[in-house]
Protein backbone atom coordinates (compact mmCIF):
# COMPACT_ATOMS: atom_id res chain seq x y z
CA UNK A 1 0.00 0.00 0.00
CA UNK A 2 1.37 3.42 -0.96
CA UNK A 3 1.78 6.33 1.39
CA UNK A 4 -0.79 9.11 1.25
CA UNK A 5 0.69 12.58 1.14
CA UNK A 6 -0.30 15.20 3.68
CA UNK A 7 -1.66 17.45 0.93
CA UNK A 8 -3.97 14.70 -0.27
CA UNK A 9 -5.40 14.31 3.23
CA UNK A 10 -6.00 18.08 3.49
CA UNK A 11 -7.84 18.02 0.18
CA UNK A 12 -9.94 15.09 1.38
CA UNK A 13 -10.85 17.02 4.55
CA UNK A 14 -11.97 19.97 2.44
CA UNK A 15 -14.13 17.65 0.35
CA UNK A 16 -15.86 16.38 3.50
CA UNK A 17 -16.52 19.90 4.84
CA UNK A 18 -20.30 19.52 4.66
CA UNK A 19 -20.35 16.04 6.13
CA UNK A 20 -21.58 14.93 9.53
CA UNK A 21 -18.09 15.09 11.00
CA UNK A 22 -18.74 18.72 11.90
CA UNK A 23 -21.48 17.75 14.37
CA UNK A 24 -20.98 16.60 17.95
CA UNK A 25 -23.28 15.19 20.61
CA UNK A 26 -23.45 17.45 23.66
CA UNK A 27 -24.88 16.49 27.06
CA UNK A 28 -25.80 19.18 29.58
CA UNK A 29 -26.91 18.43 33.14
CA UNK A 30 -29.70 20.59 34.51
CA UNK A 31 -30.50 20.66 38.23
CA UNK A 32 -34.13 21.11 39.28
CA UNK A 33 -34.16 23.77 42.03
CA UNK A 34 -37.29 22.37 43.69
CA UNK A 35 -36.27 18.72 44.06
CA UNK A 36 -32.50 18.86 43.58
CA UNK A 37 -32.66 16.11 40.95
CA UNK A 38 -30.63 16.27 37.77
CA UNK A 39 -31.95 15.82 34.27
CA UNK A 40 -29.84 15.66 31.14
CA UNK A 41 -30.35 17.40 27.82
CA UNK A 42 -28.71 15.70 24.84
CA UNK A 43 -28.37 17.62 21.58
CA UNK A 44 -26.53 17.18 18.29
CA UNK A 45 -24.89 20.52 17.43
CA UNK A 46 -22.42 21.92 14.96
CA UNK A 47 -19.02 22.08 16.63
CA UNK A 48 -18.89 25.87 16.26
CA UNK A 49 -22.04 26.35 18.40
CA UNK A 50 -21.05 24.27 21.43
CA UNK A 51 -19.84 27.21 23.52
CA UNK A 52 -23.10 29.09 22.86
CA UNK A 53 -25.10 26.06 24.01
CA UNK A 54 -23.27 25.85 27.35
CA UNK A 55 -23.32 29.64 27.85
CA UNK A 56 -27.11 29.98 27.89
CA UNK A 57 -29.25 28.70 30.73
Amino acid sequence: MAKVSKNARVAQRAANAGSGRDFVKVVKSIKDPATGRYSYKEVMLHKDKVKEFFAKK
